[in-house]
């Protein structure tokens, strides 16, 4: 019994520990959170970034929503999730979800991109059993939560900034990887002339 307690302690002793030392993301010039970054291309040519960008998104299925999914010559964009889970001692259930926005943009020699737009949608248990979200409004982590529920409001934020560093260093590497093919797919083309 005693060594169940000690253990339950400490584990929420780092949990706590944990959770302090996650950085926040930083402020833009308009109030809201996001996570920039600029990046050095090294003799990489654009058309390759392109095609190594567009496979990290068809392998990693990162949470970016298809549907809101754009690519013109220079700029990337795209809509994604975050599932936030909550952990009770052993257990672990979604509690919300945090959409976001993506963007890349390449220049000669670097991109840049960014996520921001973090809005939190919660969820609830359906009649089934099933986590789903309560509500398709969103809101801003930017805002200062209610006292009653500071504690978990802080715990999103500090989700967010984990998943956001991770996104990048898992992009970051993916695009700086020499191994990956270096051309689209050939373009398939129907002639409707001839039948």
């Amino acid at each position: 019994m005693k060594v169940s307690i000690l253990f339950l302690y400490l584990l929420c002793i780092c949990s706590y520990l944990k959770a302090q030392d996650t950085e926040l993301l930083p402020k833009d010039e308009a109030g809201k959170f996001i996570y920039y970054e600029v990046v050095k291309l090294h003799d990489l040519p654009l058309h390759t970034l392109k095609v190594r960008l567009l496979d990290f998104f068809a392998k990693n299925k990162v949470g970016l929503k298809s549907t809101k999914f754009q690519m013109t010559d220079s700029t990337f964009s795209a809509s994604g999730k975050l599932i936030i889970n909550k952990t009770m001692v052993v257990v672990s259930h979604p509690s919300g979800e945090v959409n976001y926005n993506f963007v890349l943009e390449t220049k000669l020699d670097k991109y840049r991109f960014w996520l921001t737009d973090f809005k939190f949608i919660p969820y609830q248990k359906d009649r089934y059993g099933n986590f789903v979200p309560s509500t398709t409004v969103g809101v801003p982590l930017e805002n200062e939560p209610a006292k009653f529920n500071a504690e978990q409001w802080k715990e999103y934020r500090s989700q967010t900034a984990l998943y956001a560093a991770s996104f990048a260093e898992k992009i970051k590497k993916h695009l700086a990887d020499p191994v990956l093919k270096t051309s689209l797919p050939a373009e398939k083309k129907m002639v409707t002339k001839v039948w």
